[in-house]
């Protein structure tokens, strides 16, 4: 049992930062020869809120995937908890932290369905999930023809549109999140177990692991995640919106990013810093794609390929890792 208790997290390689280096620096010079700016302020404060709520969506798709598992319910987890913020608040201060509390509630509740669907009733991660999206997708359409509720006008100026200098709040609260999931992967034996879970089920158990109480805590802190995004684009938007989530693609766009990260799909390998890269990629994408004004079709086609290369490298890379 002493072996899985100190197992280290495994680094994630740095090739994400390098390949958002070479980006930006490419970006820059595409953008200046166009005649605009890529690091004005505007730019960066938008890239930077991008980066938030992608990011505190992808930091707990992180968690699941080390663990062997997946979430793709987290978009309609996204739209649902915007509603249950703004409806809950009704633009009244003293009903924030209430109402907050209640979004998260309701998203860890859906967490726990999807991680006892998947441990106890043995369901693959991937159908589990997207039923439970399916569920909750009907749900909102049924209840729901356009935005509701109204987010109080204390969220809306702290956690929507408050910077530190040209950094928003969002940005920061990512960060202290990122670096609280770090800490559980690297420094409890909650995230000794999650490694050792995705690495090897089978073996982890063996070991005296608890699989199944692991993969259910990874999904719960997943939806968690995936509500406070929630939260955040309630504050932006000013009201809850029931197609957010599924228009901003979260669930795939999270997954990409953690692809990217370097966090193996099949689990045990991987961290949250580099999903974060992976995230400051995207958004780098997208503000370099705005500002030269390329069309919305040929950009998804470029990050389409940027994944597919990305996830060809690691693949390679496993492989030889594998044969030596």
């Amino acid at each position: 049992m002493s072996g899985v208790l100190t197992l280290p997290a495994r680094r994630t390689a740095p090739g994400v930062f390098v390949a958002l280096a070479v980006t930006l620096a490419i970006g820059w010079l595409v953008v200046t020869v166009d005649g605009g700016q890529l690091f004005s302020l505007p730019t960066t404060v938008s890239l930077l809120h991008v980066a938030a709520g992608l990011g505190l969506v992808a930091v707990g798709q992180t968690l699941v995937v080390i663990g062997g598992s997946l979430d793709l319910s987290v978009a309609y987890v996204i739209s649902l908890s915007t509603l249950v913020a703004a409806e809950a608040m009704n633009g009244d201060d003293a009903a924030l932290l209430p109402a907050i509390g209640l979004a998260l509630a309701v998203s860890a509740a859906i967490g726990l369905l999807n991680g006892l669907l998947v441990t106890k009733a043995r369901i693959n991660a991937f159908i589990a999930t997207v039923g439970v999206g399916l569920l909750l997708k009907g749900y909102l359409d049924n209840g729901y023809d356009g935005p509701a509720g109204k987010t109080a006008p204390a969220l809306v100026q702290g956690l929507g549109y408050q910077r530190v200098g040209p950094v928003p709040v969002s940005f920061l609260l990512l960060l202290a999140v990122a670096a609280a999931a770090w800490l559980v992967l690297a420094r409890t034996r909650f995230g000794h177990h999650l490694i050792a879970v995705g690495g090897d089920p089978e073996v982890a158990r063996l070991s005296g692991v608890r699989n199944h109480r692991v993969l259910v805590t990874a999904h719960v802190l997943c939806s968690l995640c995936a509500g406070l995004a929630g939260v955040y684009l309630a504050s932006r938007l000013g009201s809850g919106a029931p197609r957010v989530g599924t228009e901003g693609l979260y669930d795939l766009e999270s997954i990409a990013a953690v692809v990217l990260g370097g966090t193996a799909l099949a689990g045990g390998r991987g961290g949250v810093a580099g999903t974060v890269g992976g995230v400051l990629l995207l958004a780098s994408i997208d503000a370099i794609f705005n500002q030269l004004e390329v069309d919305a079709f040929f950009k998804q086609v470029i990050r389409g390929v940027i994944i597919i290369v990305a996830v060809a490298i690691y693949a390679r890379r496993a492989l030889r890792k594998a044969a030596s």
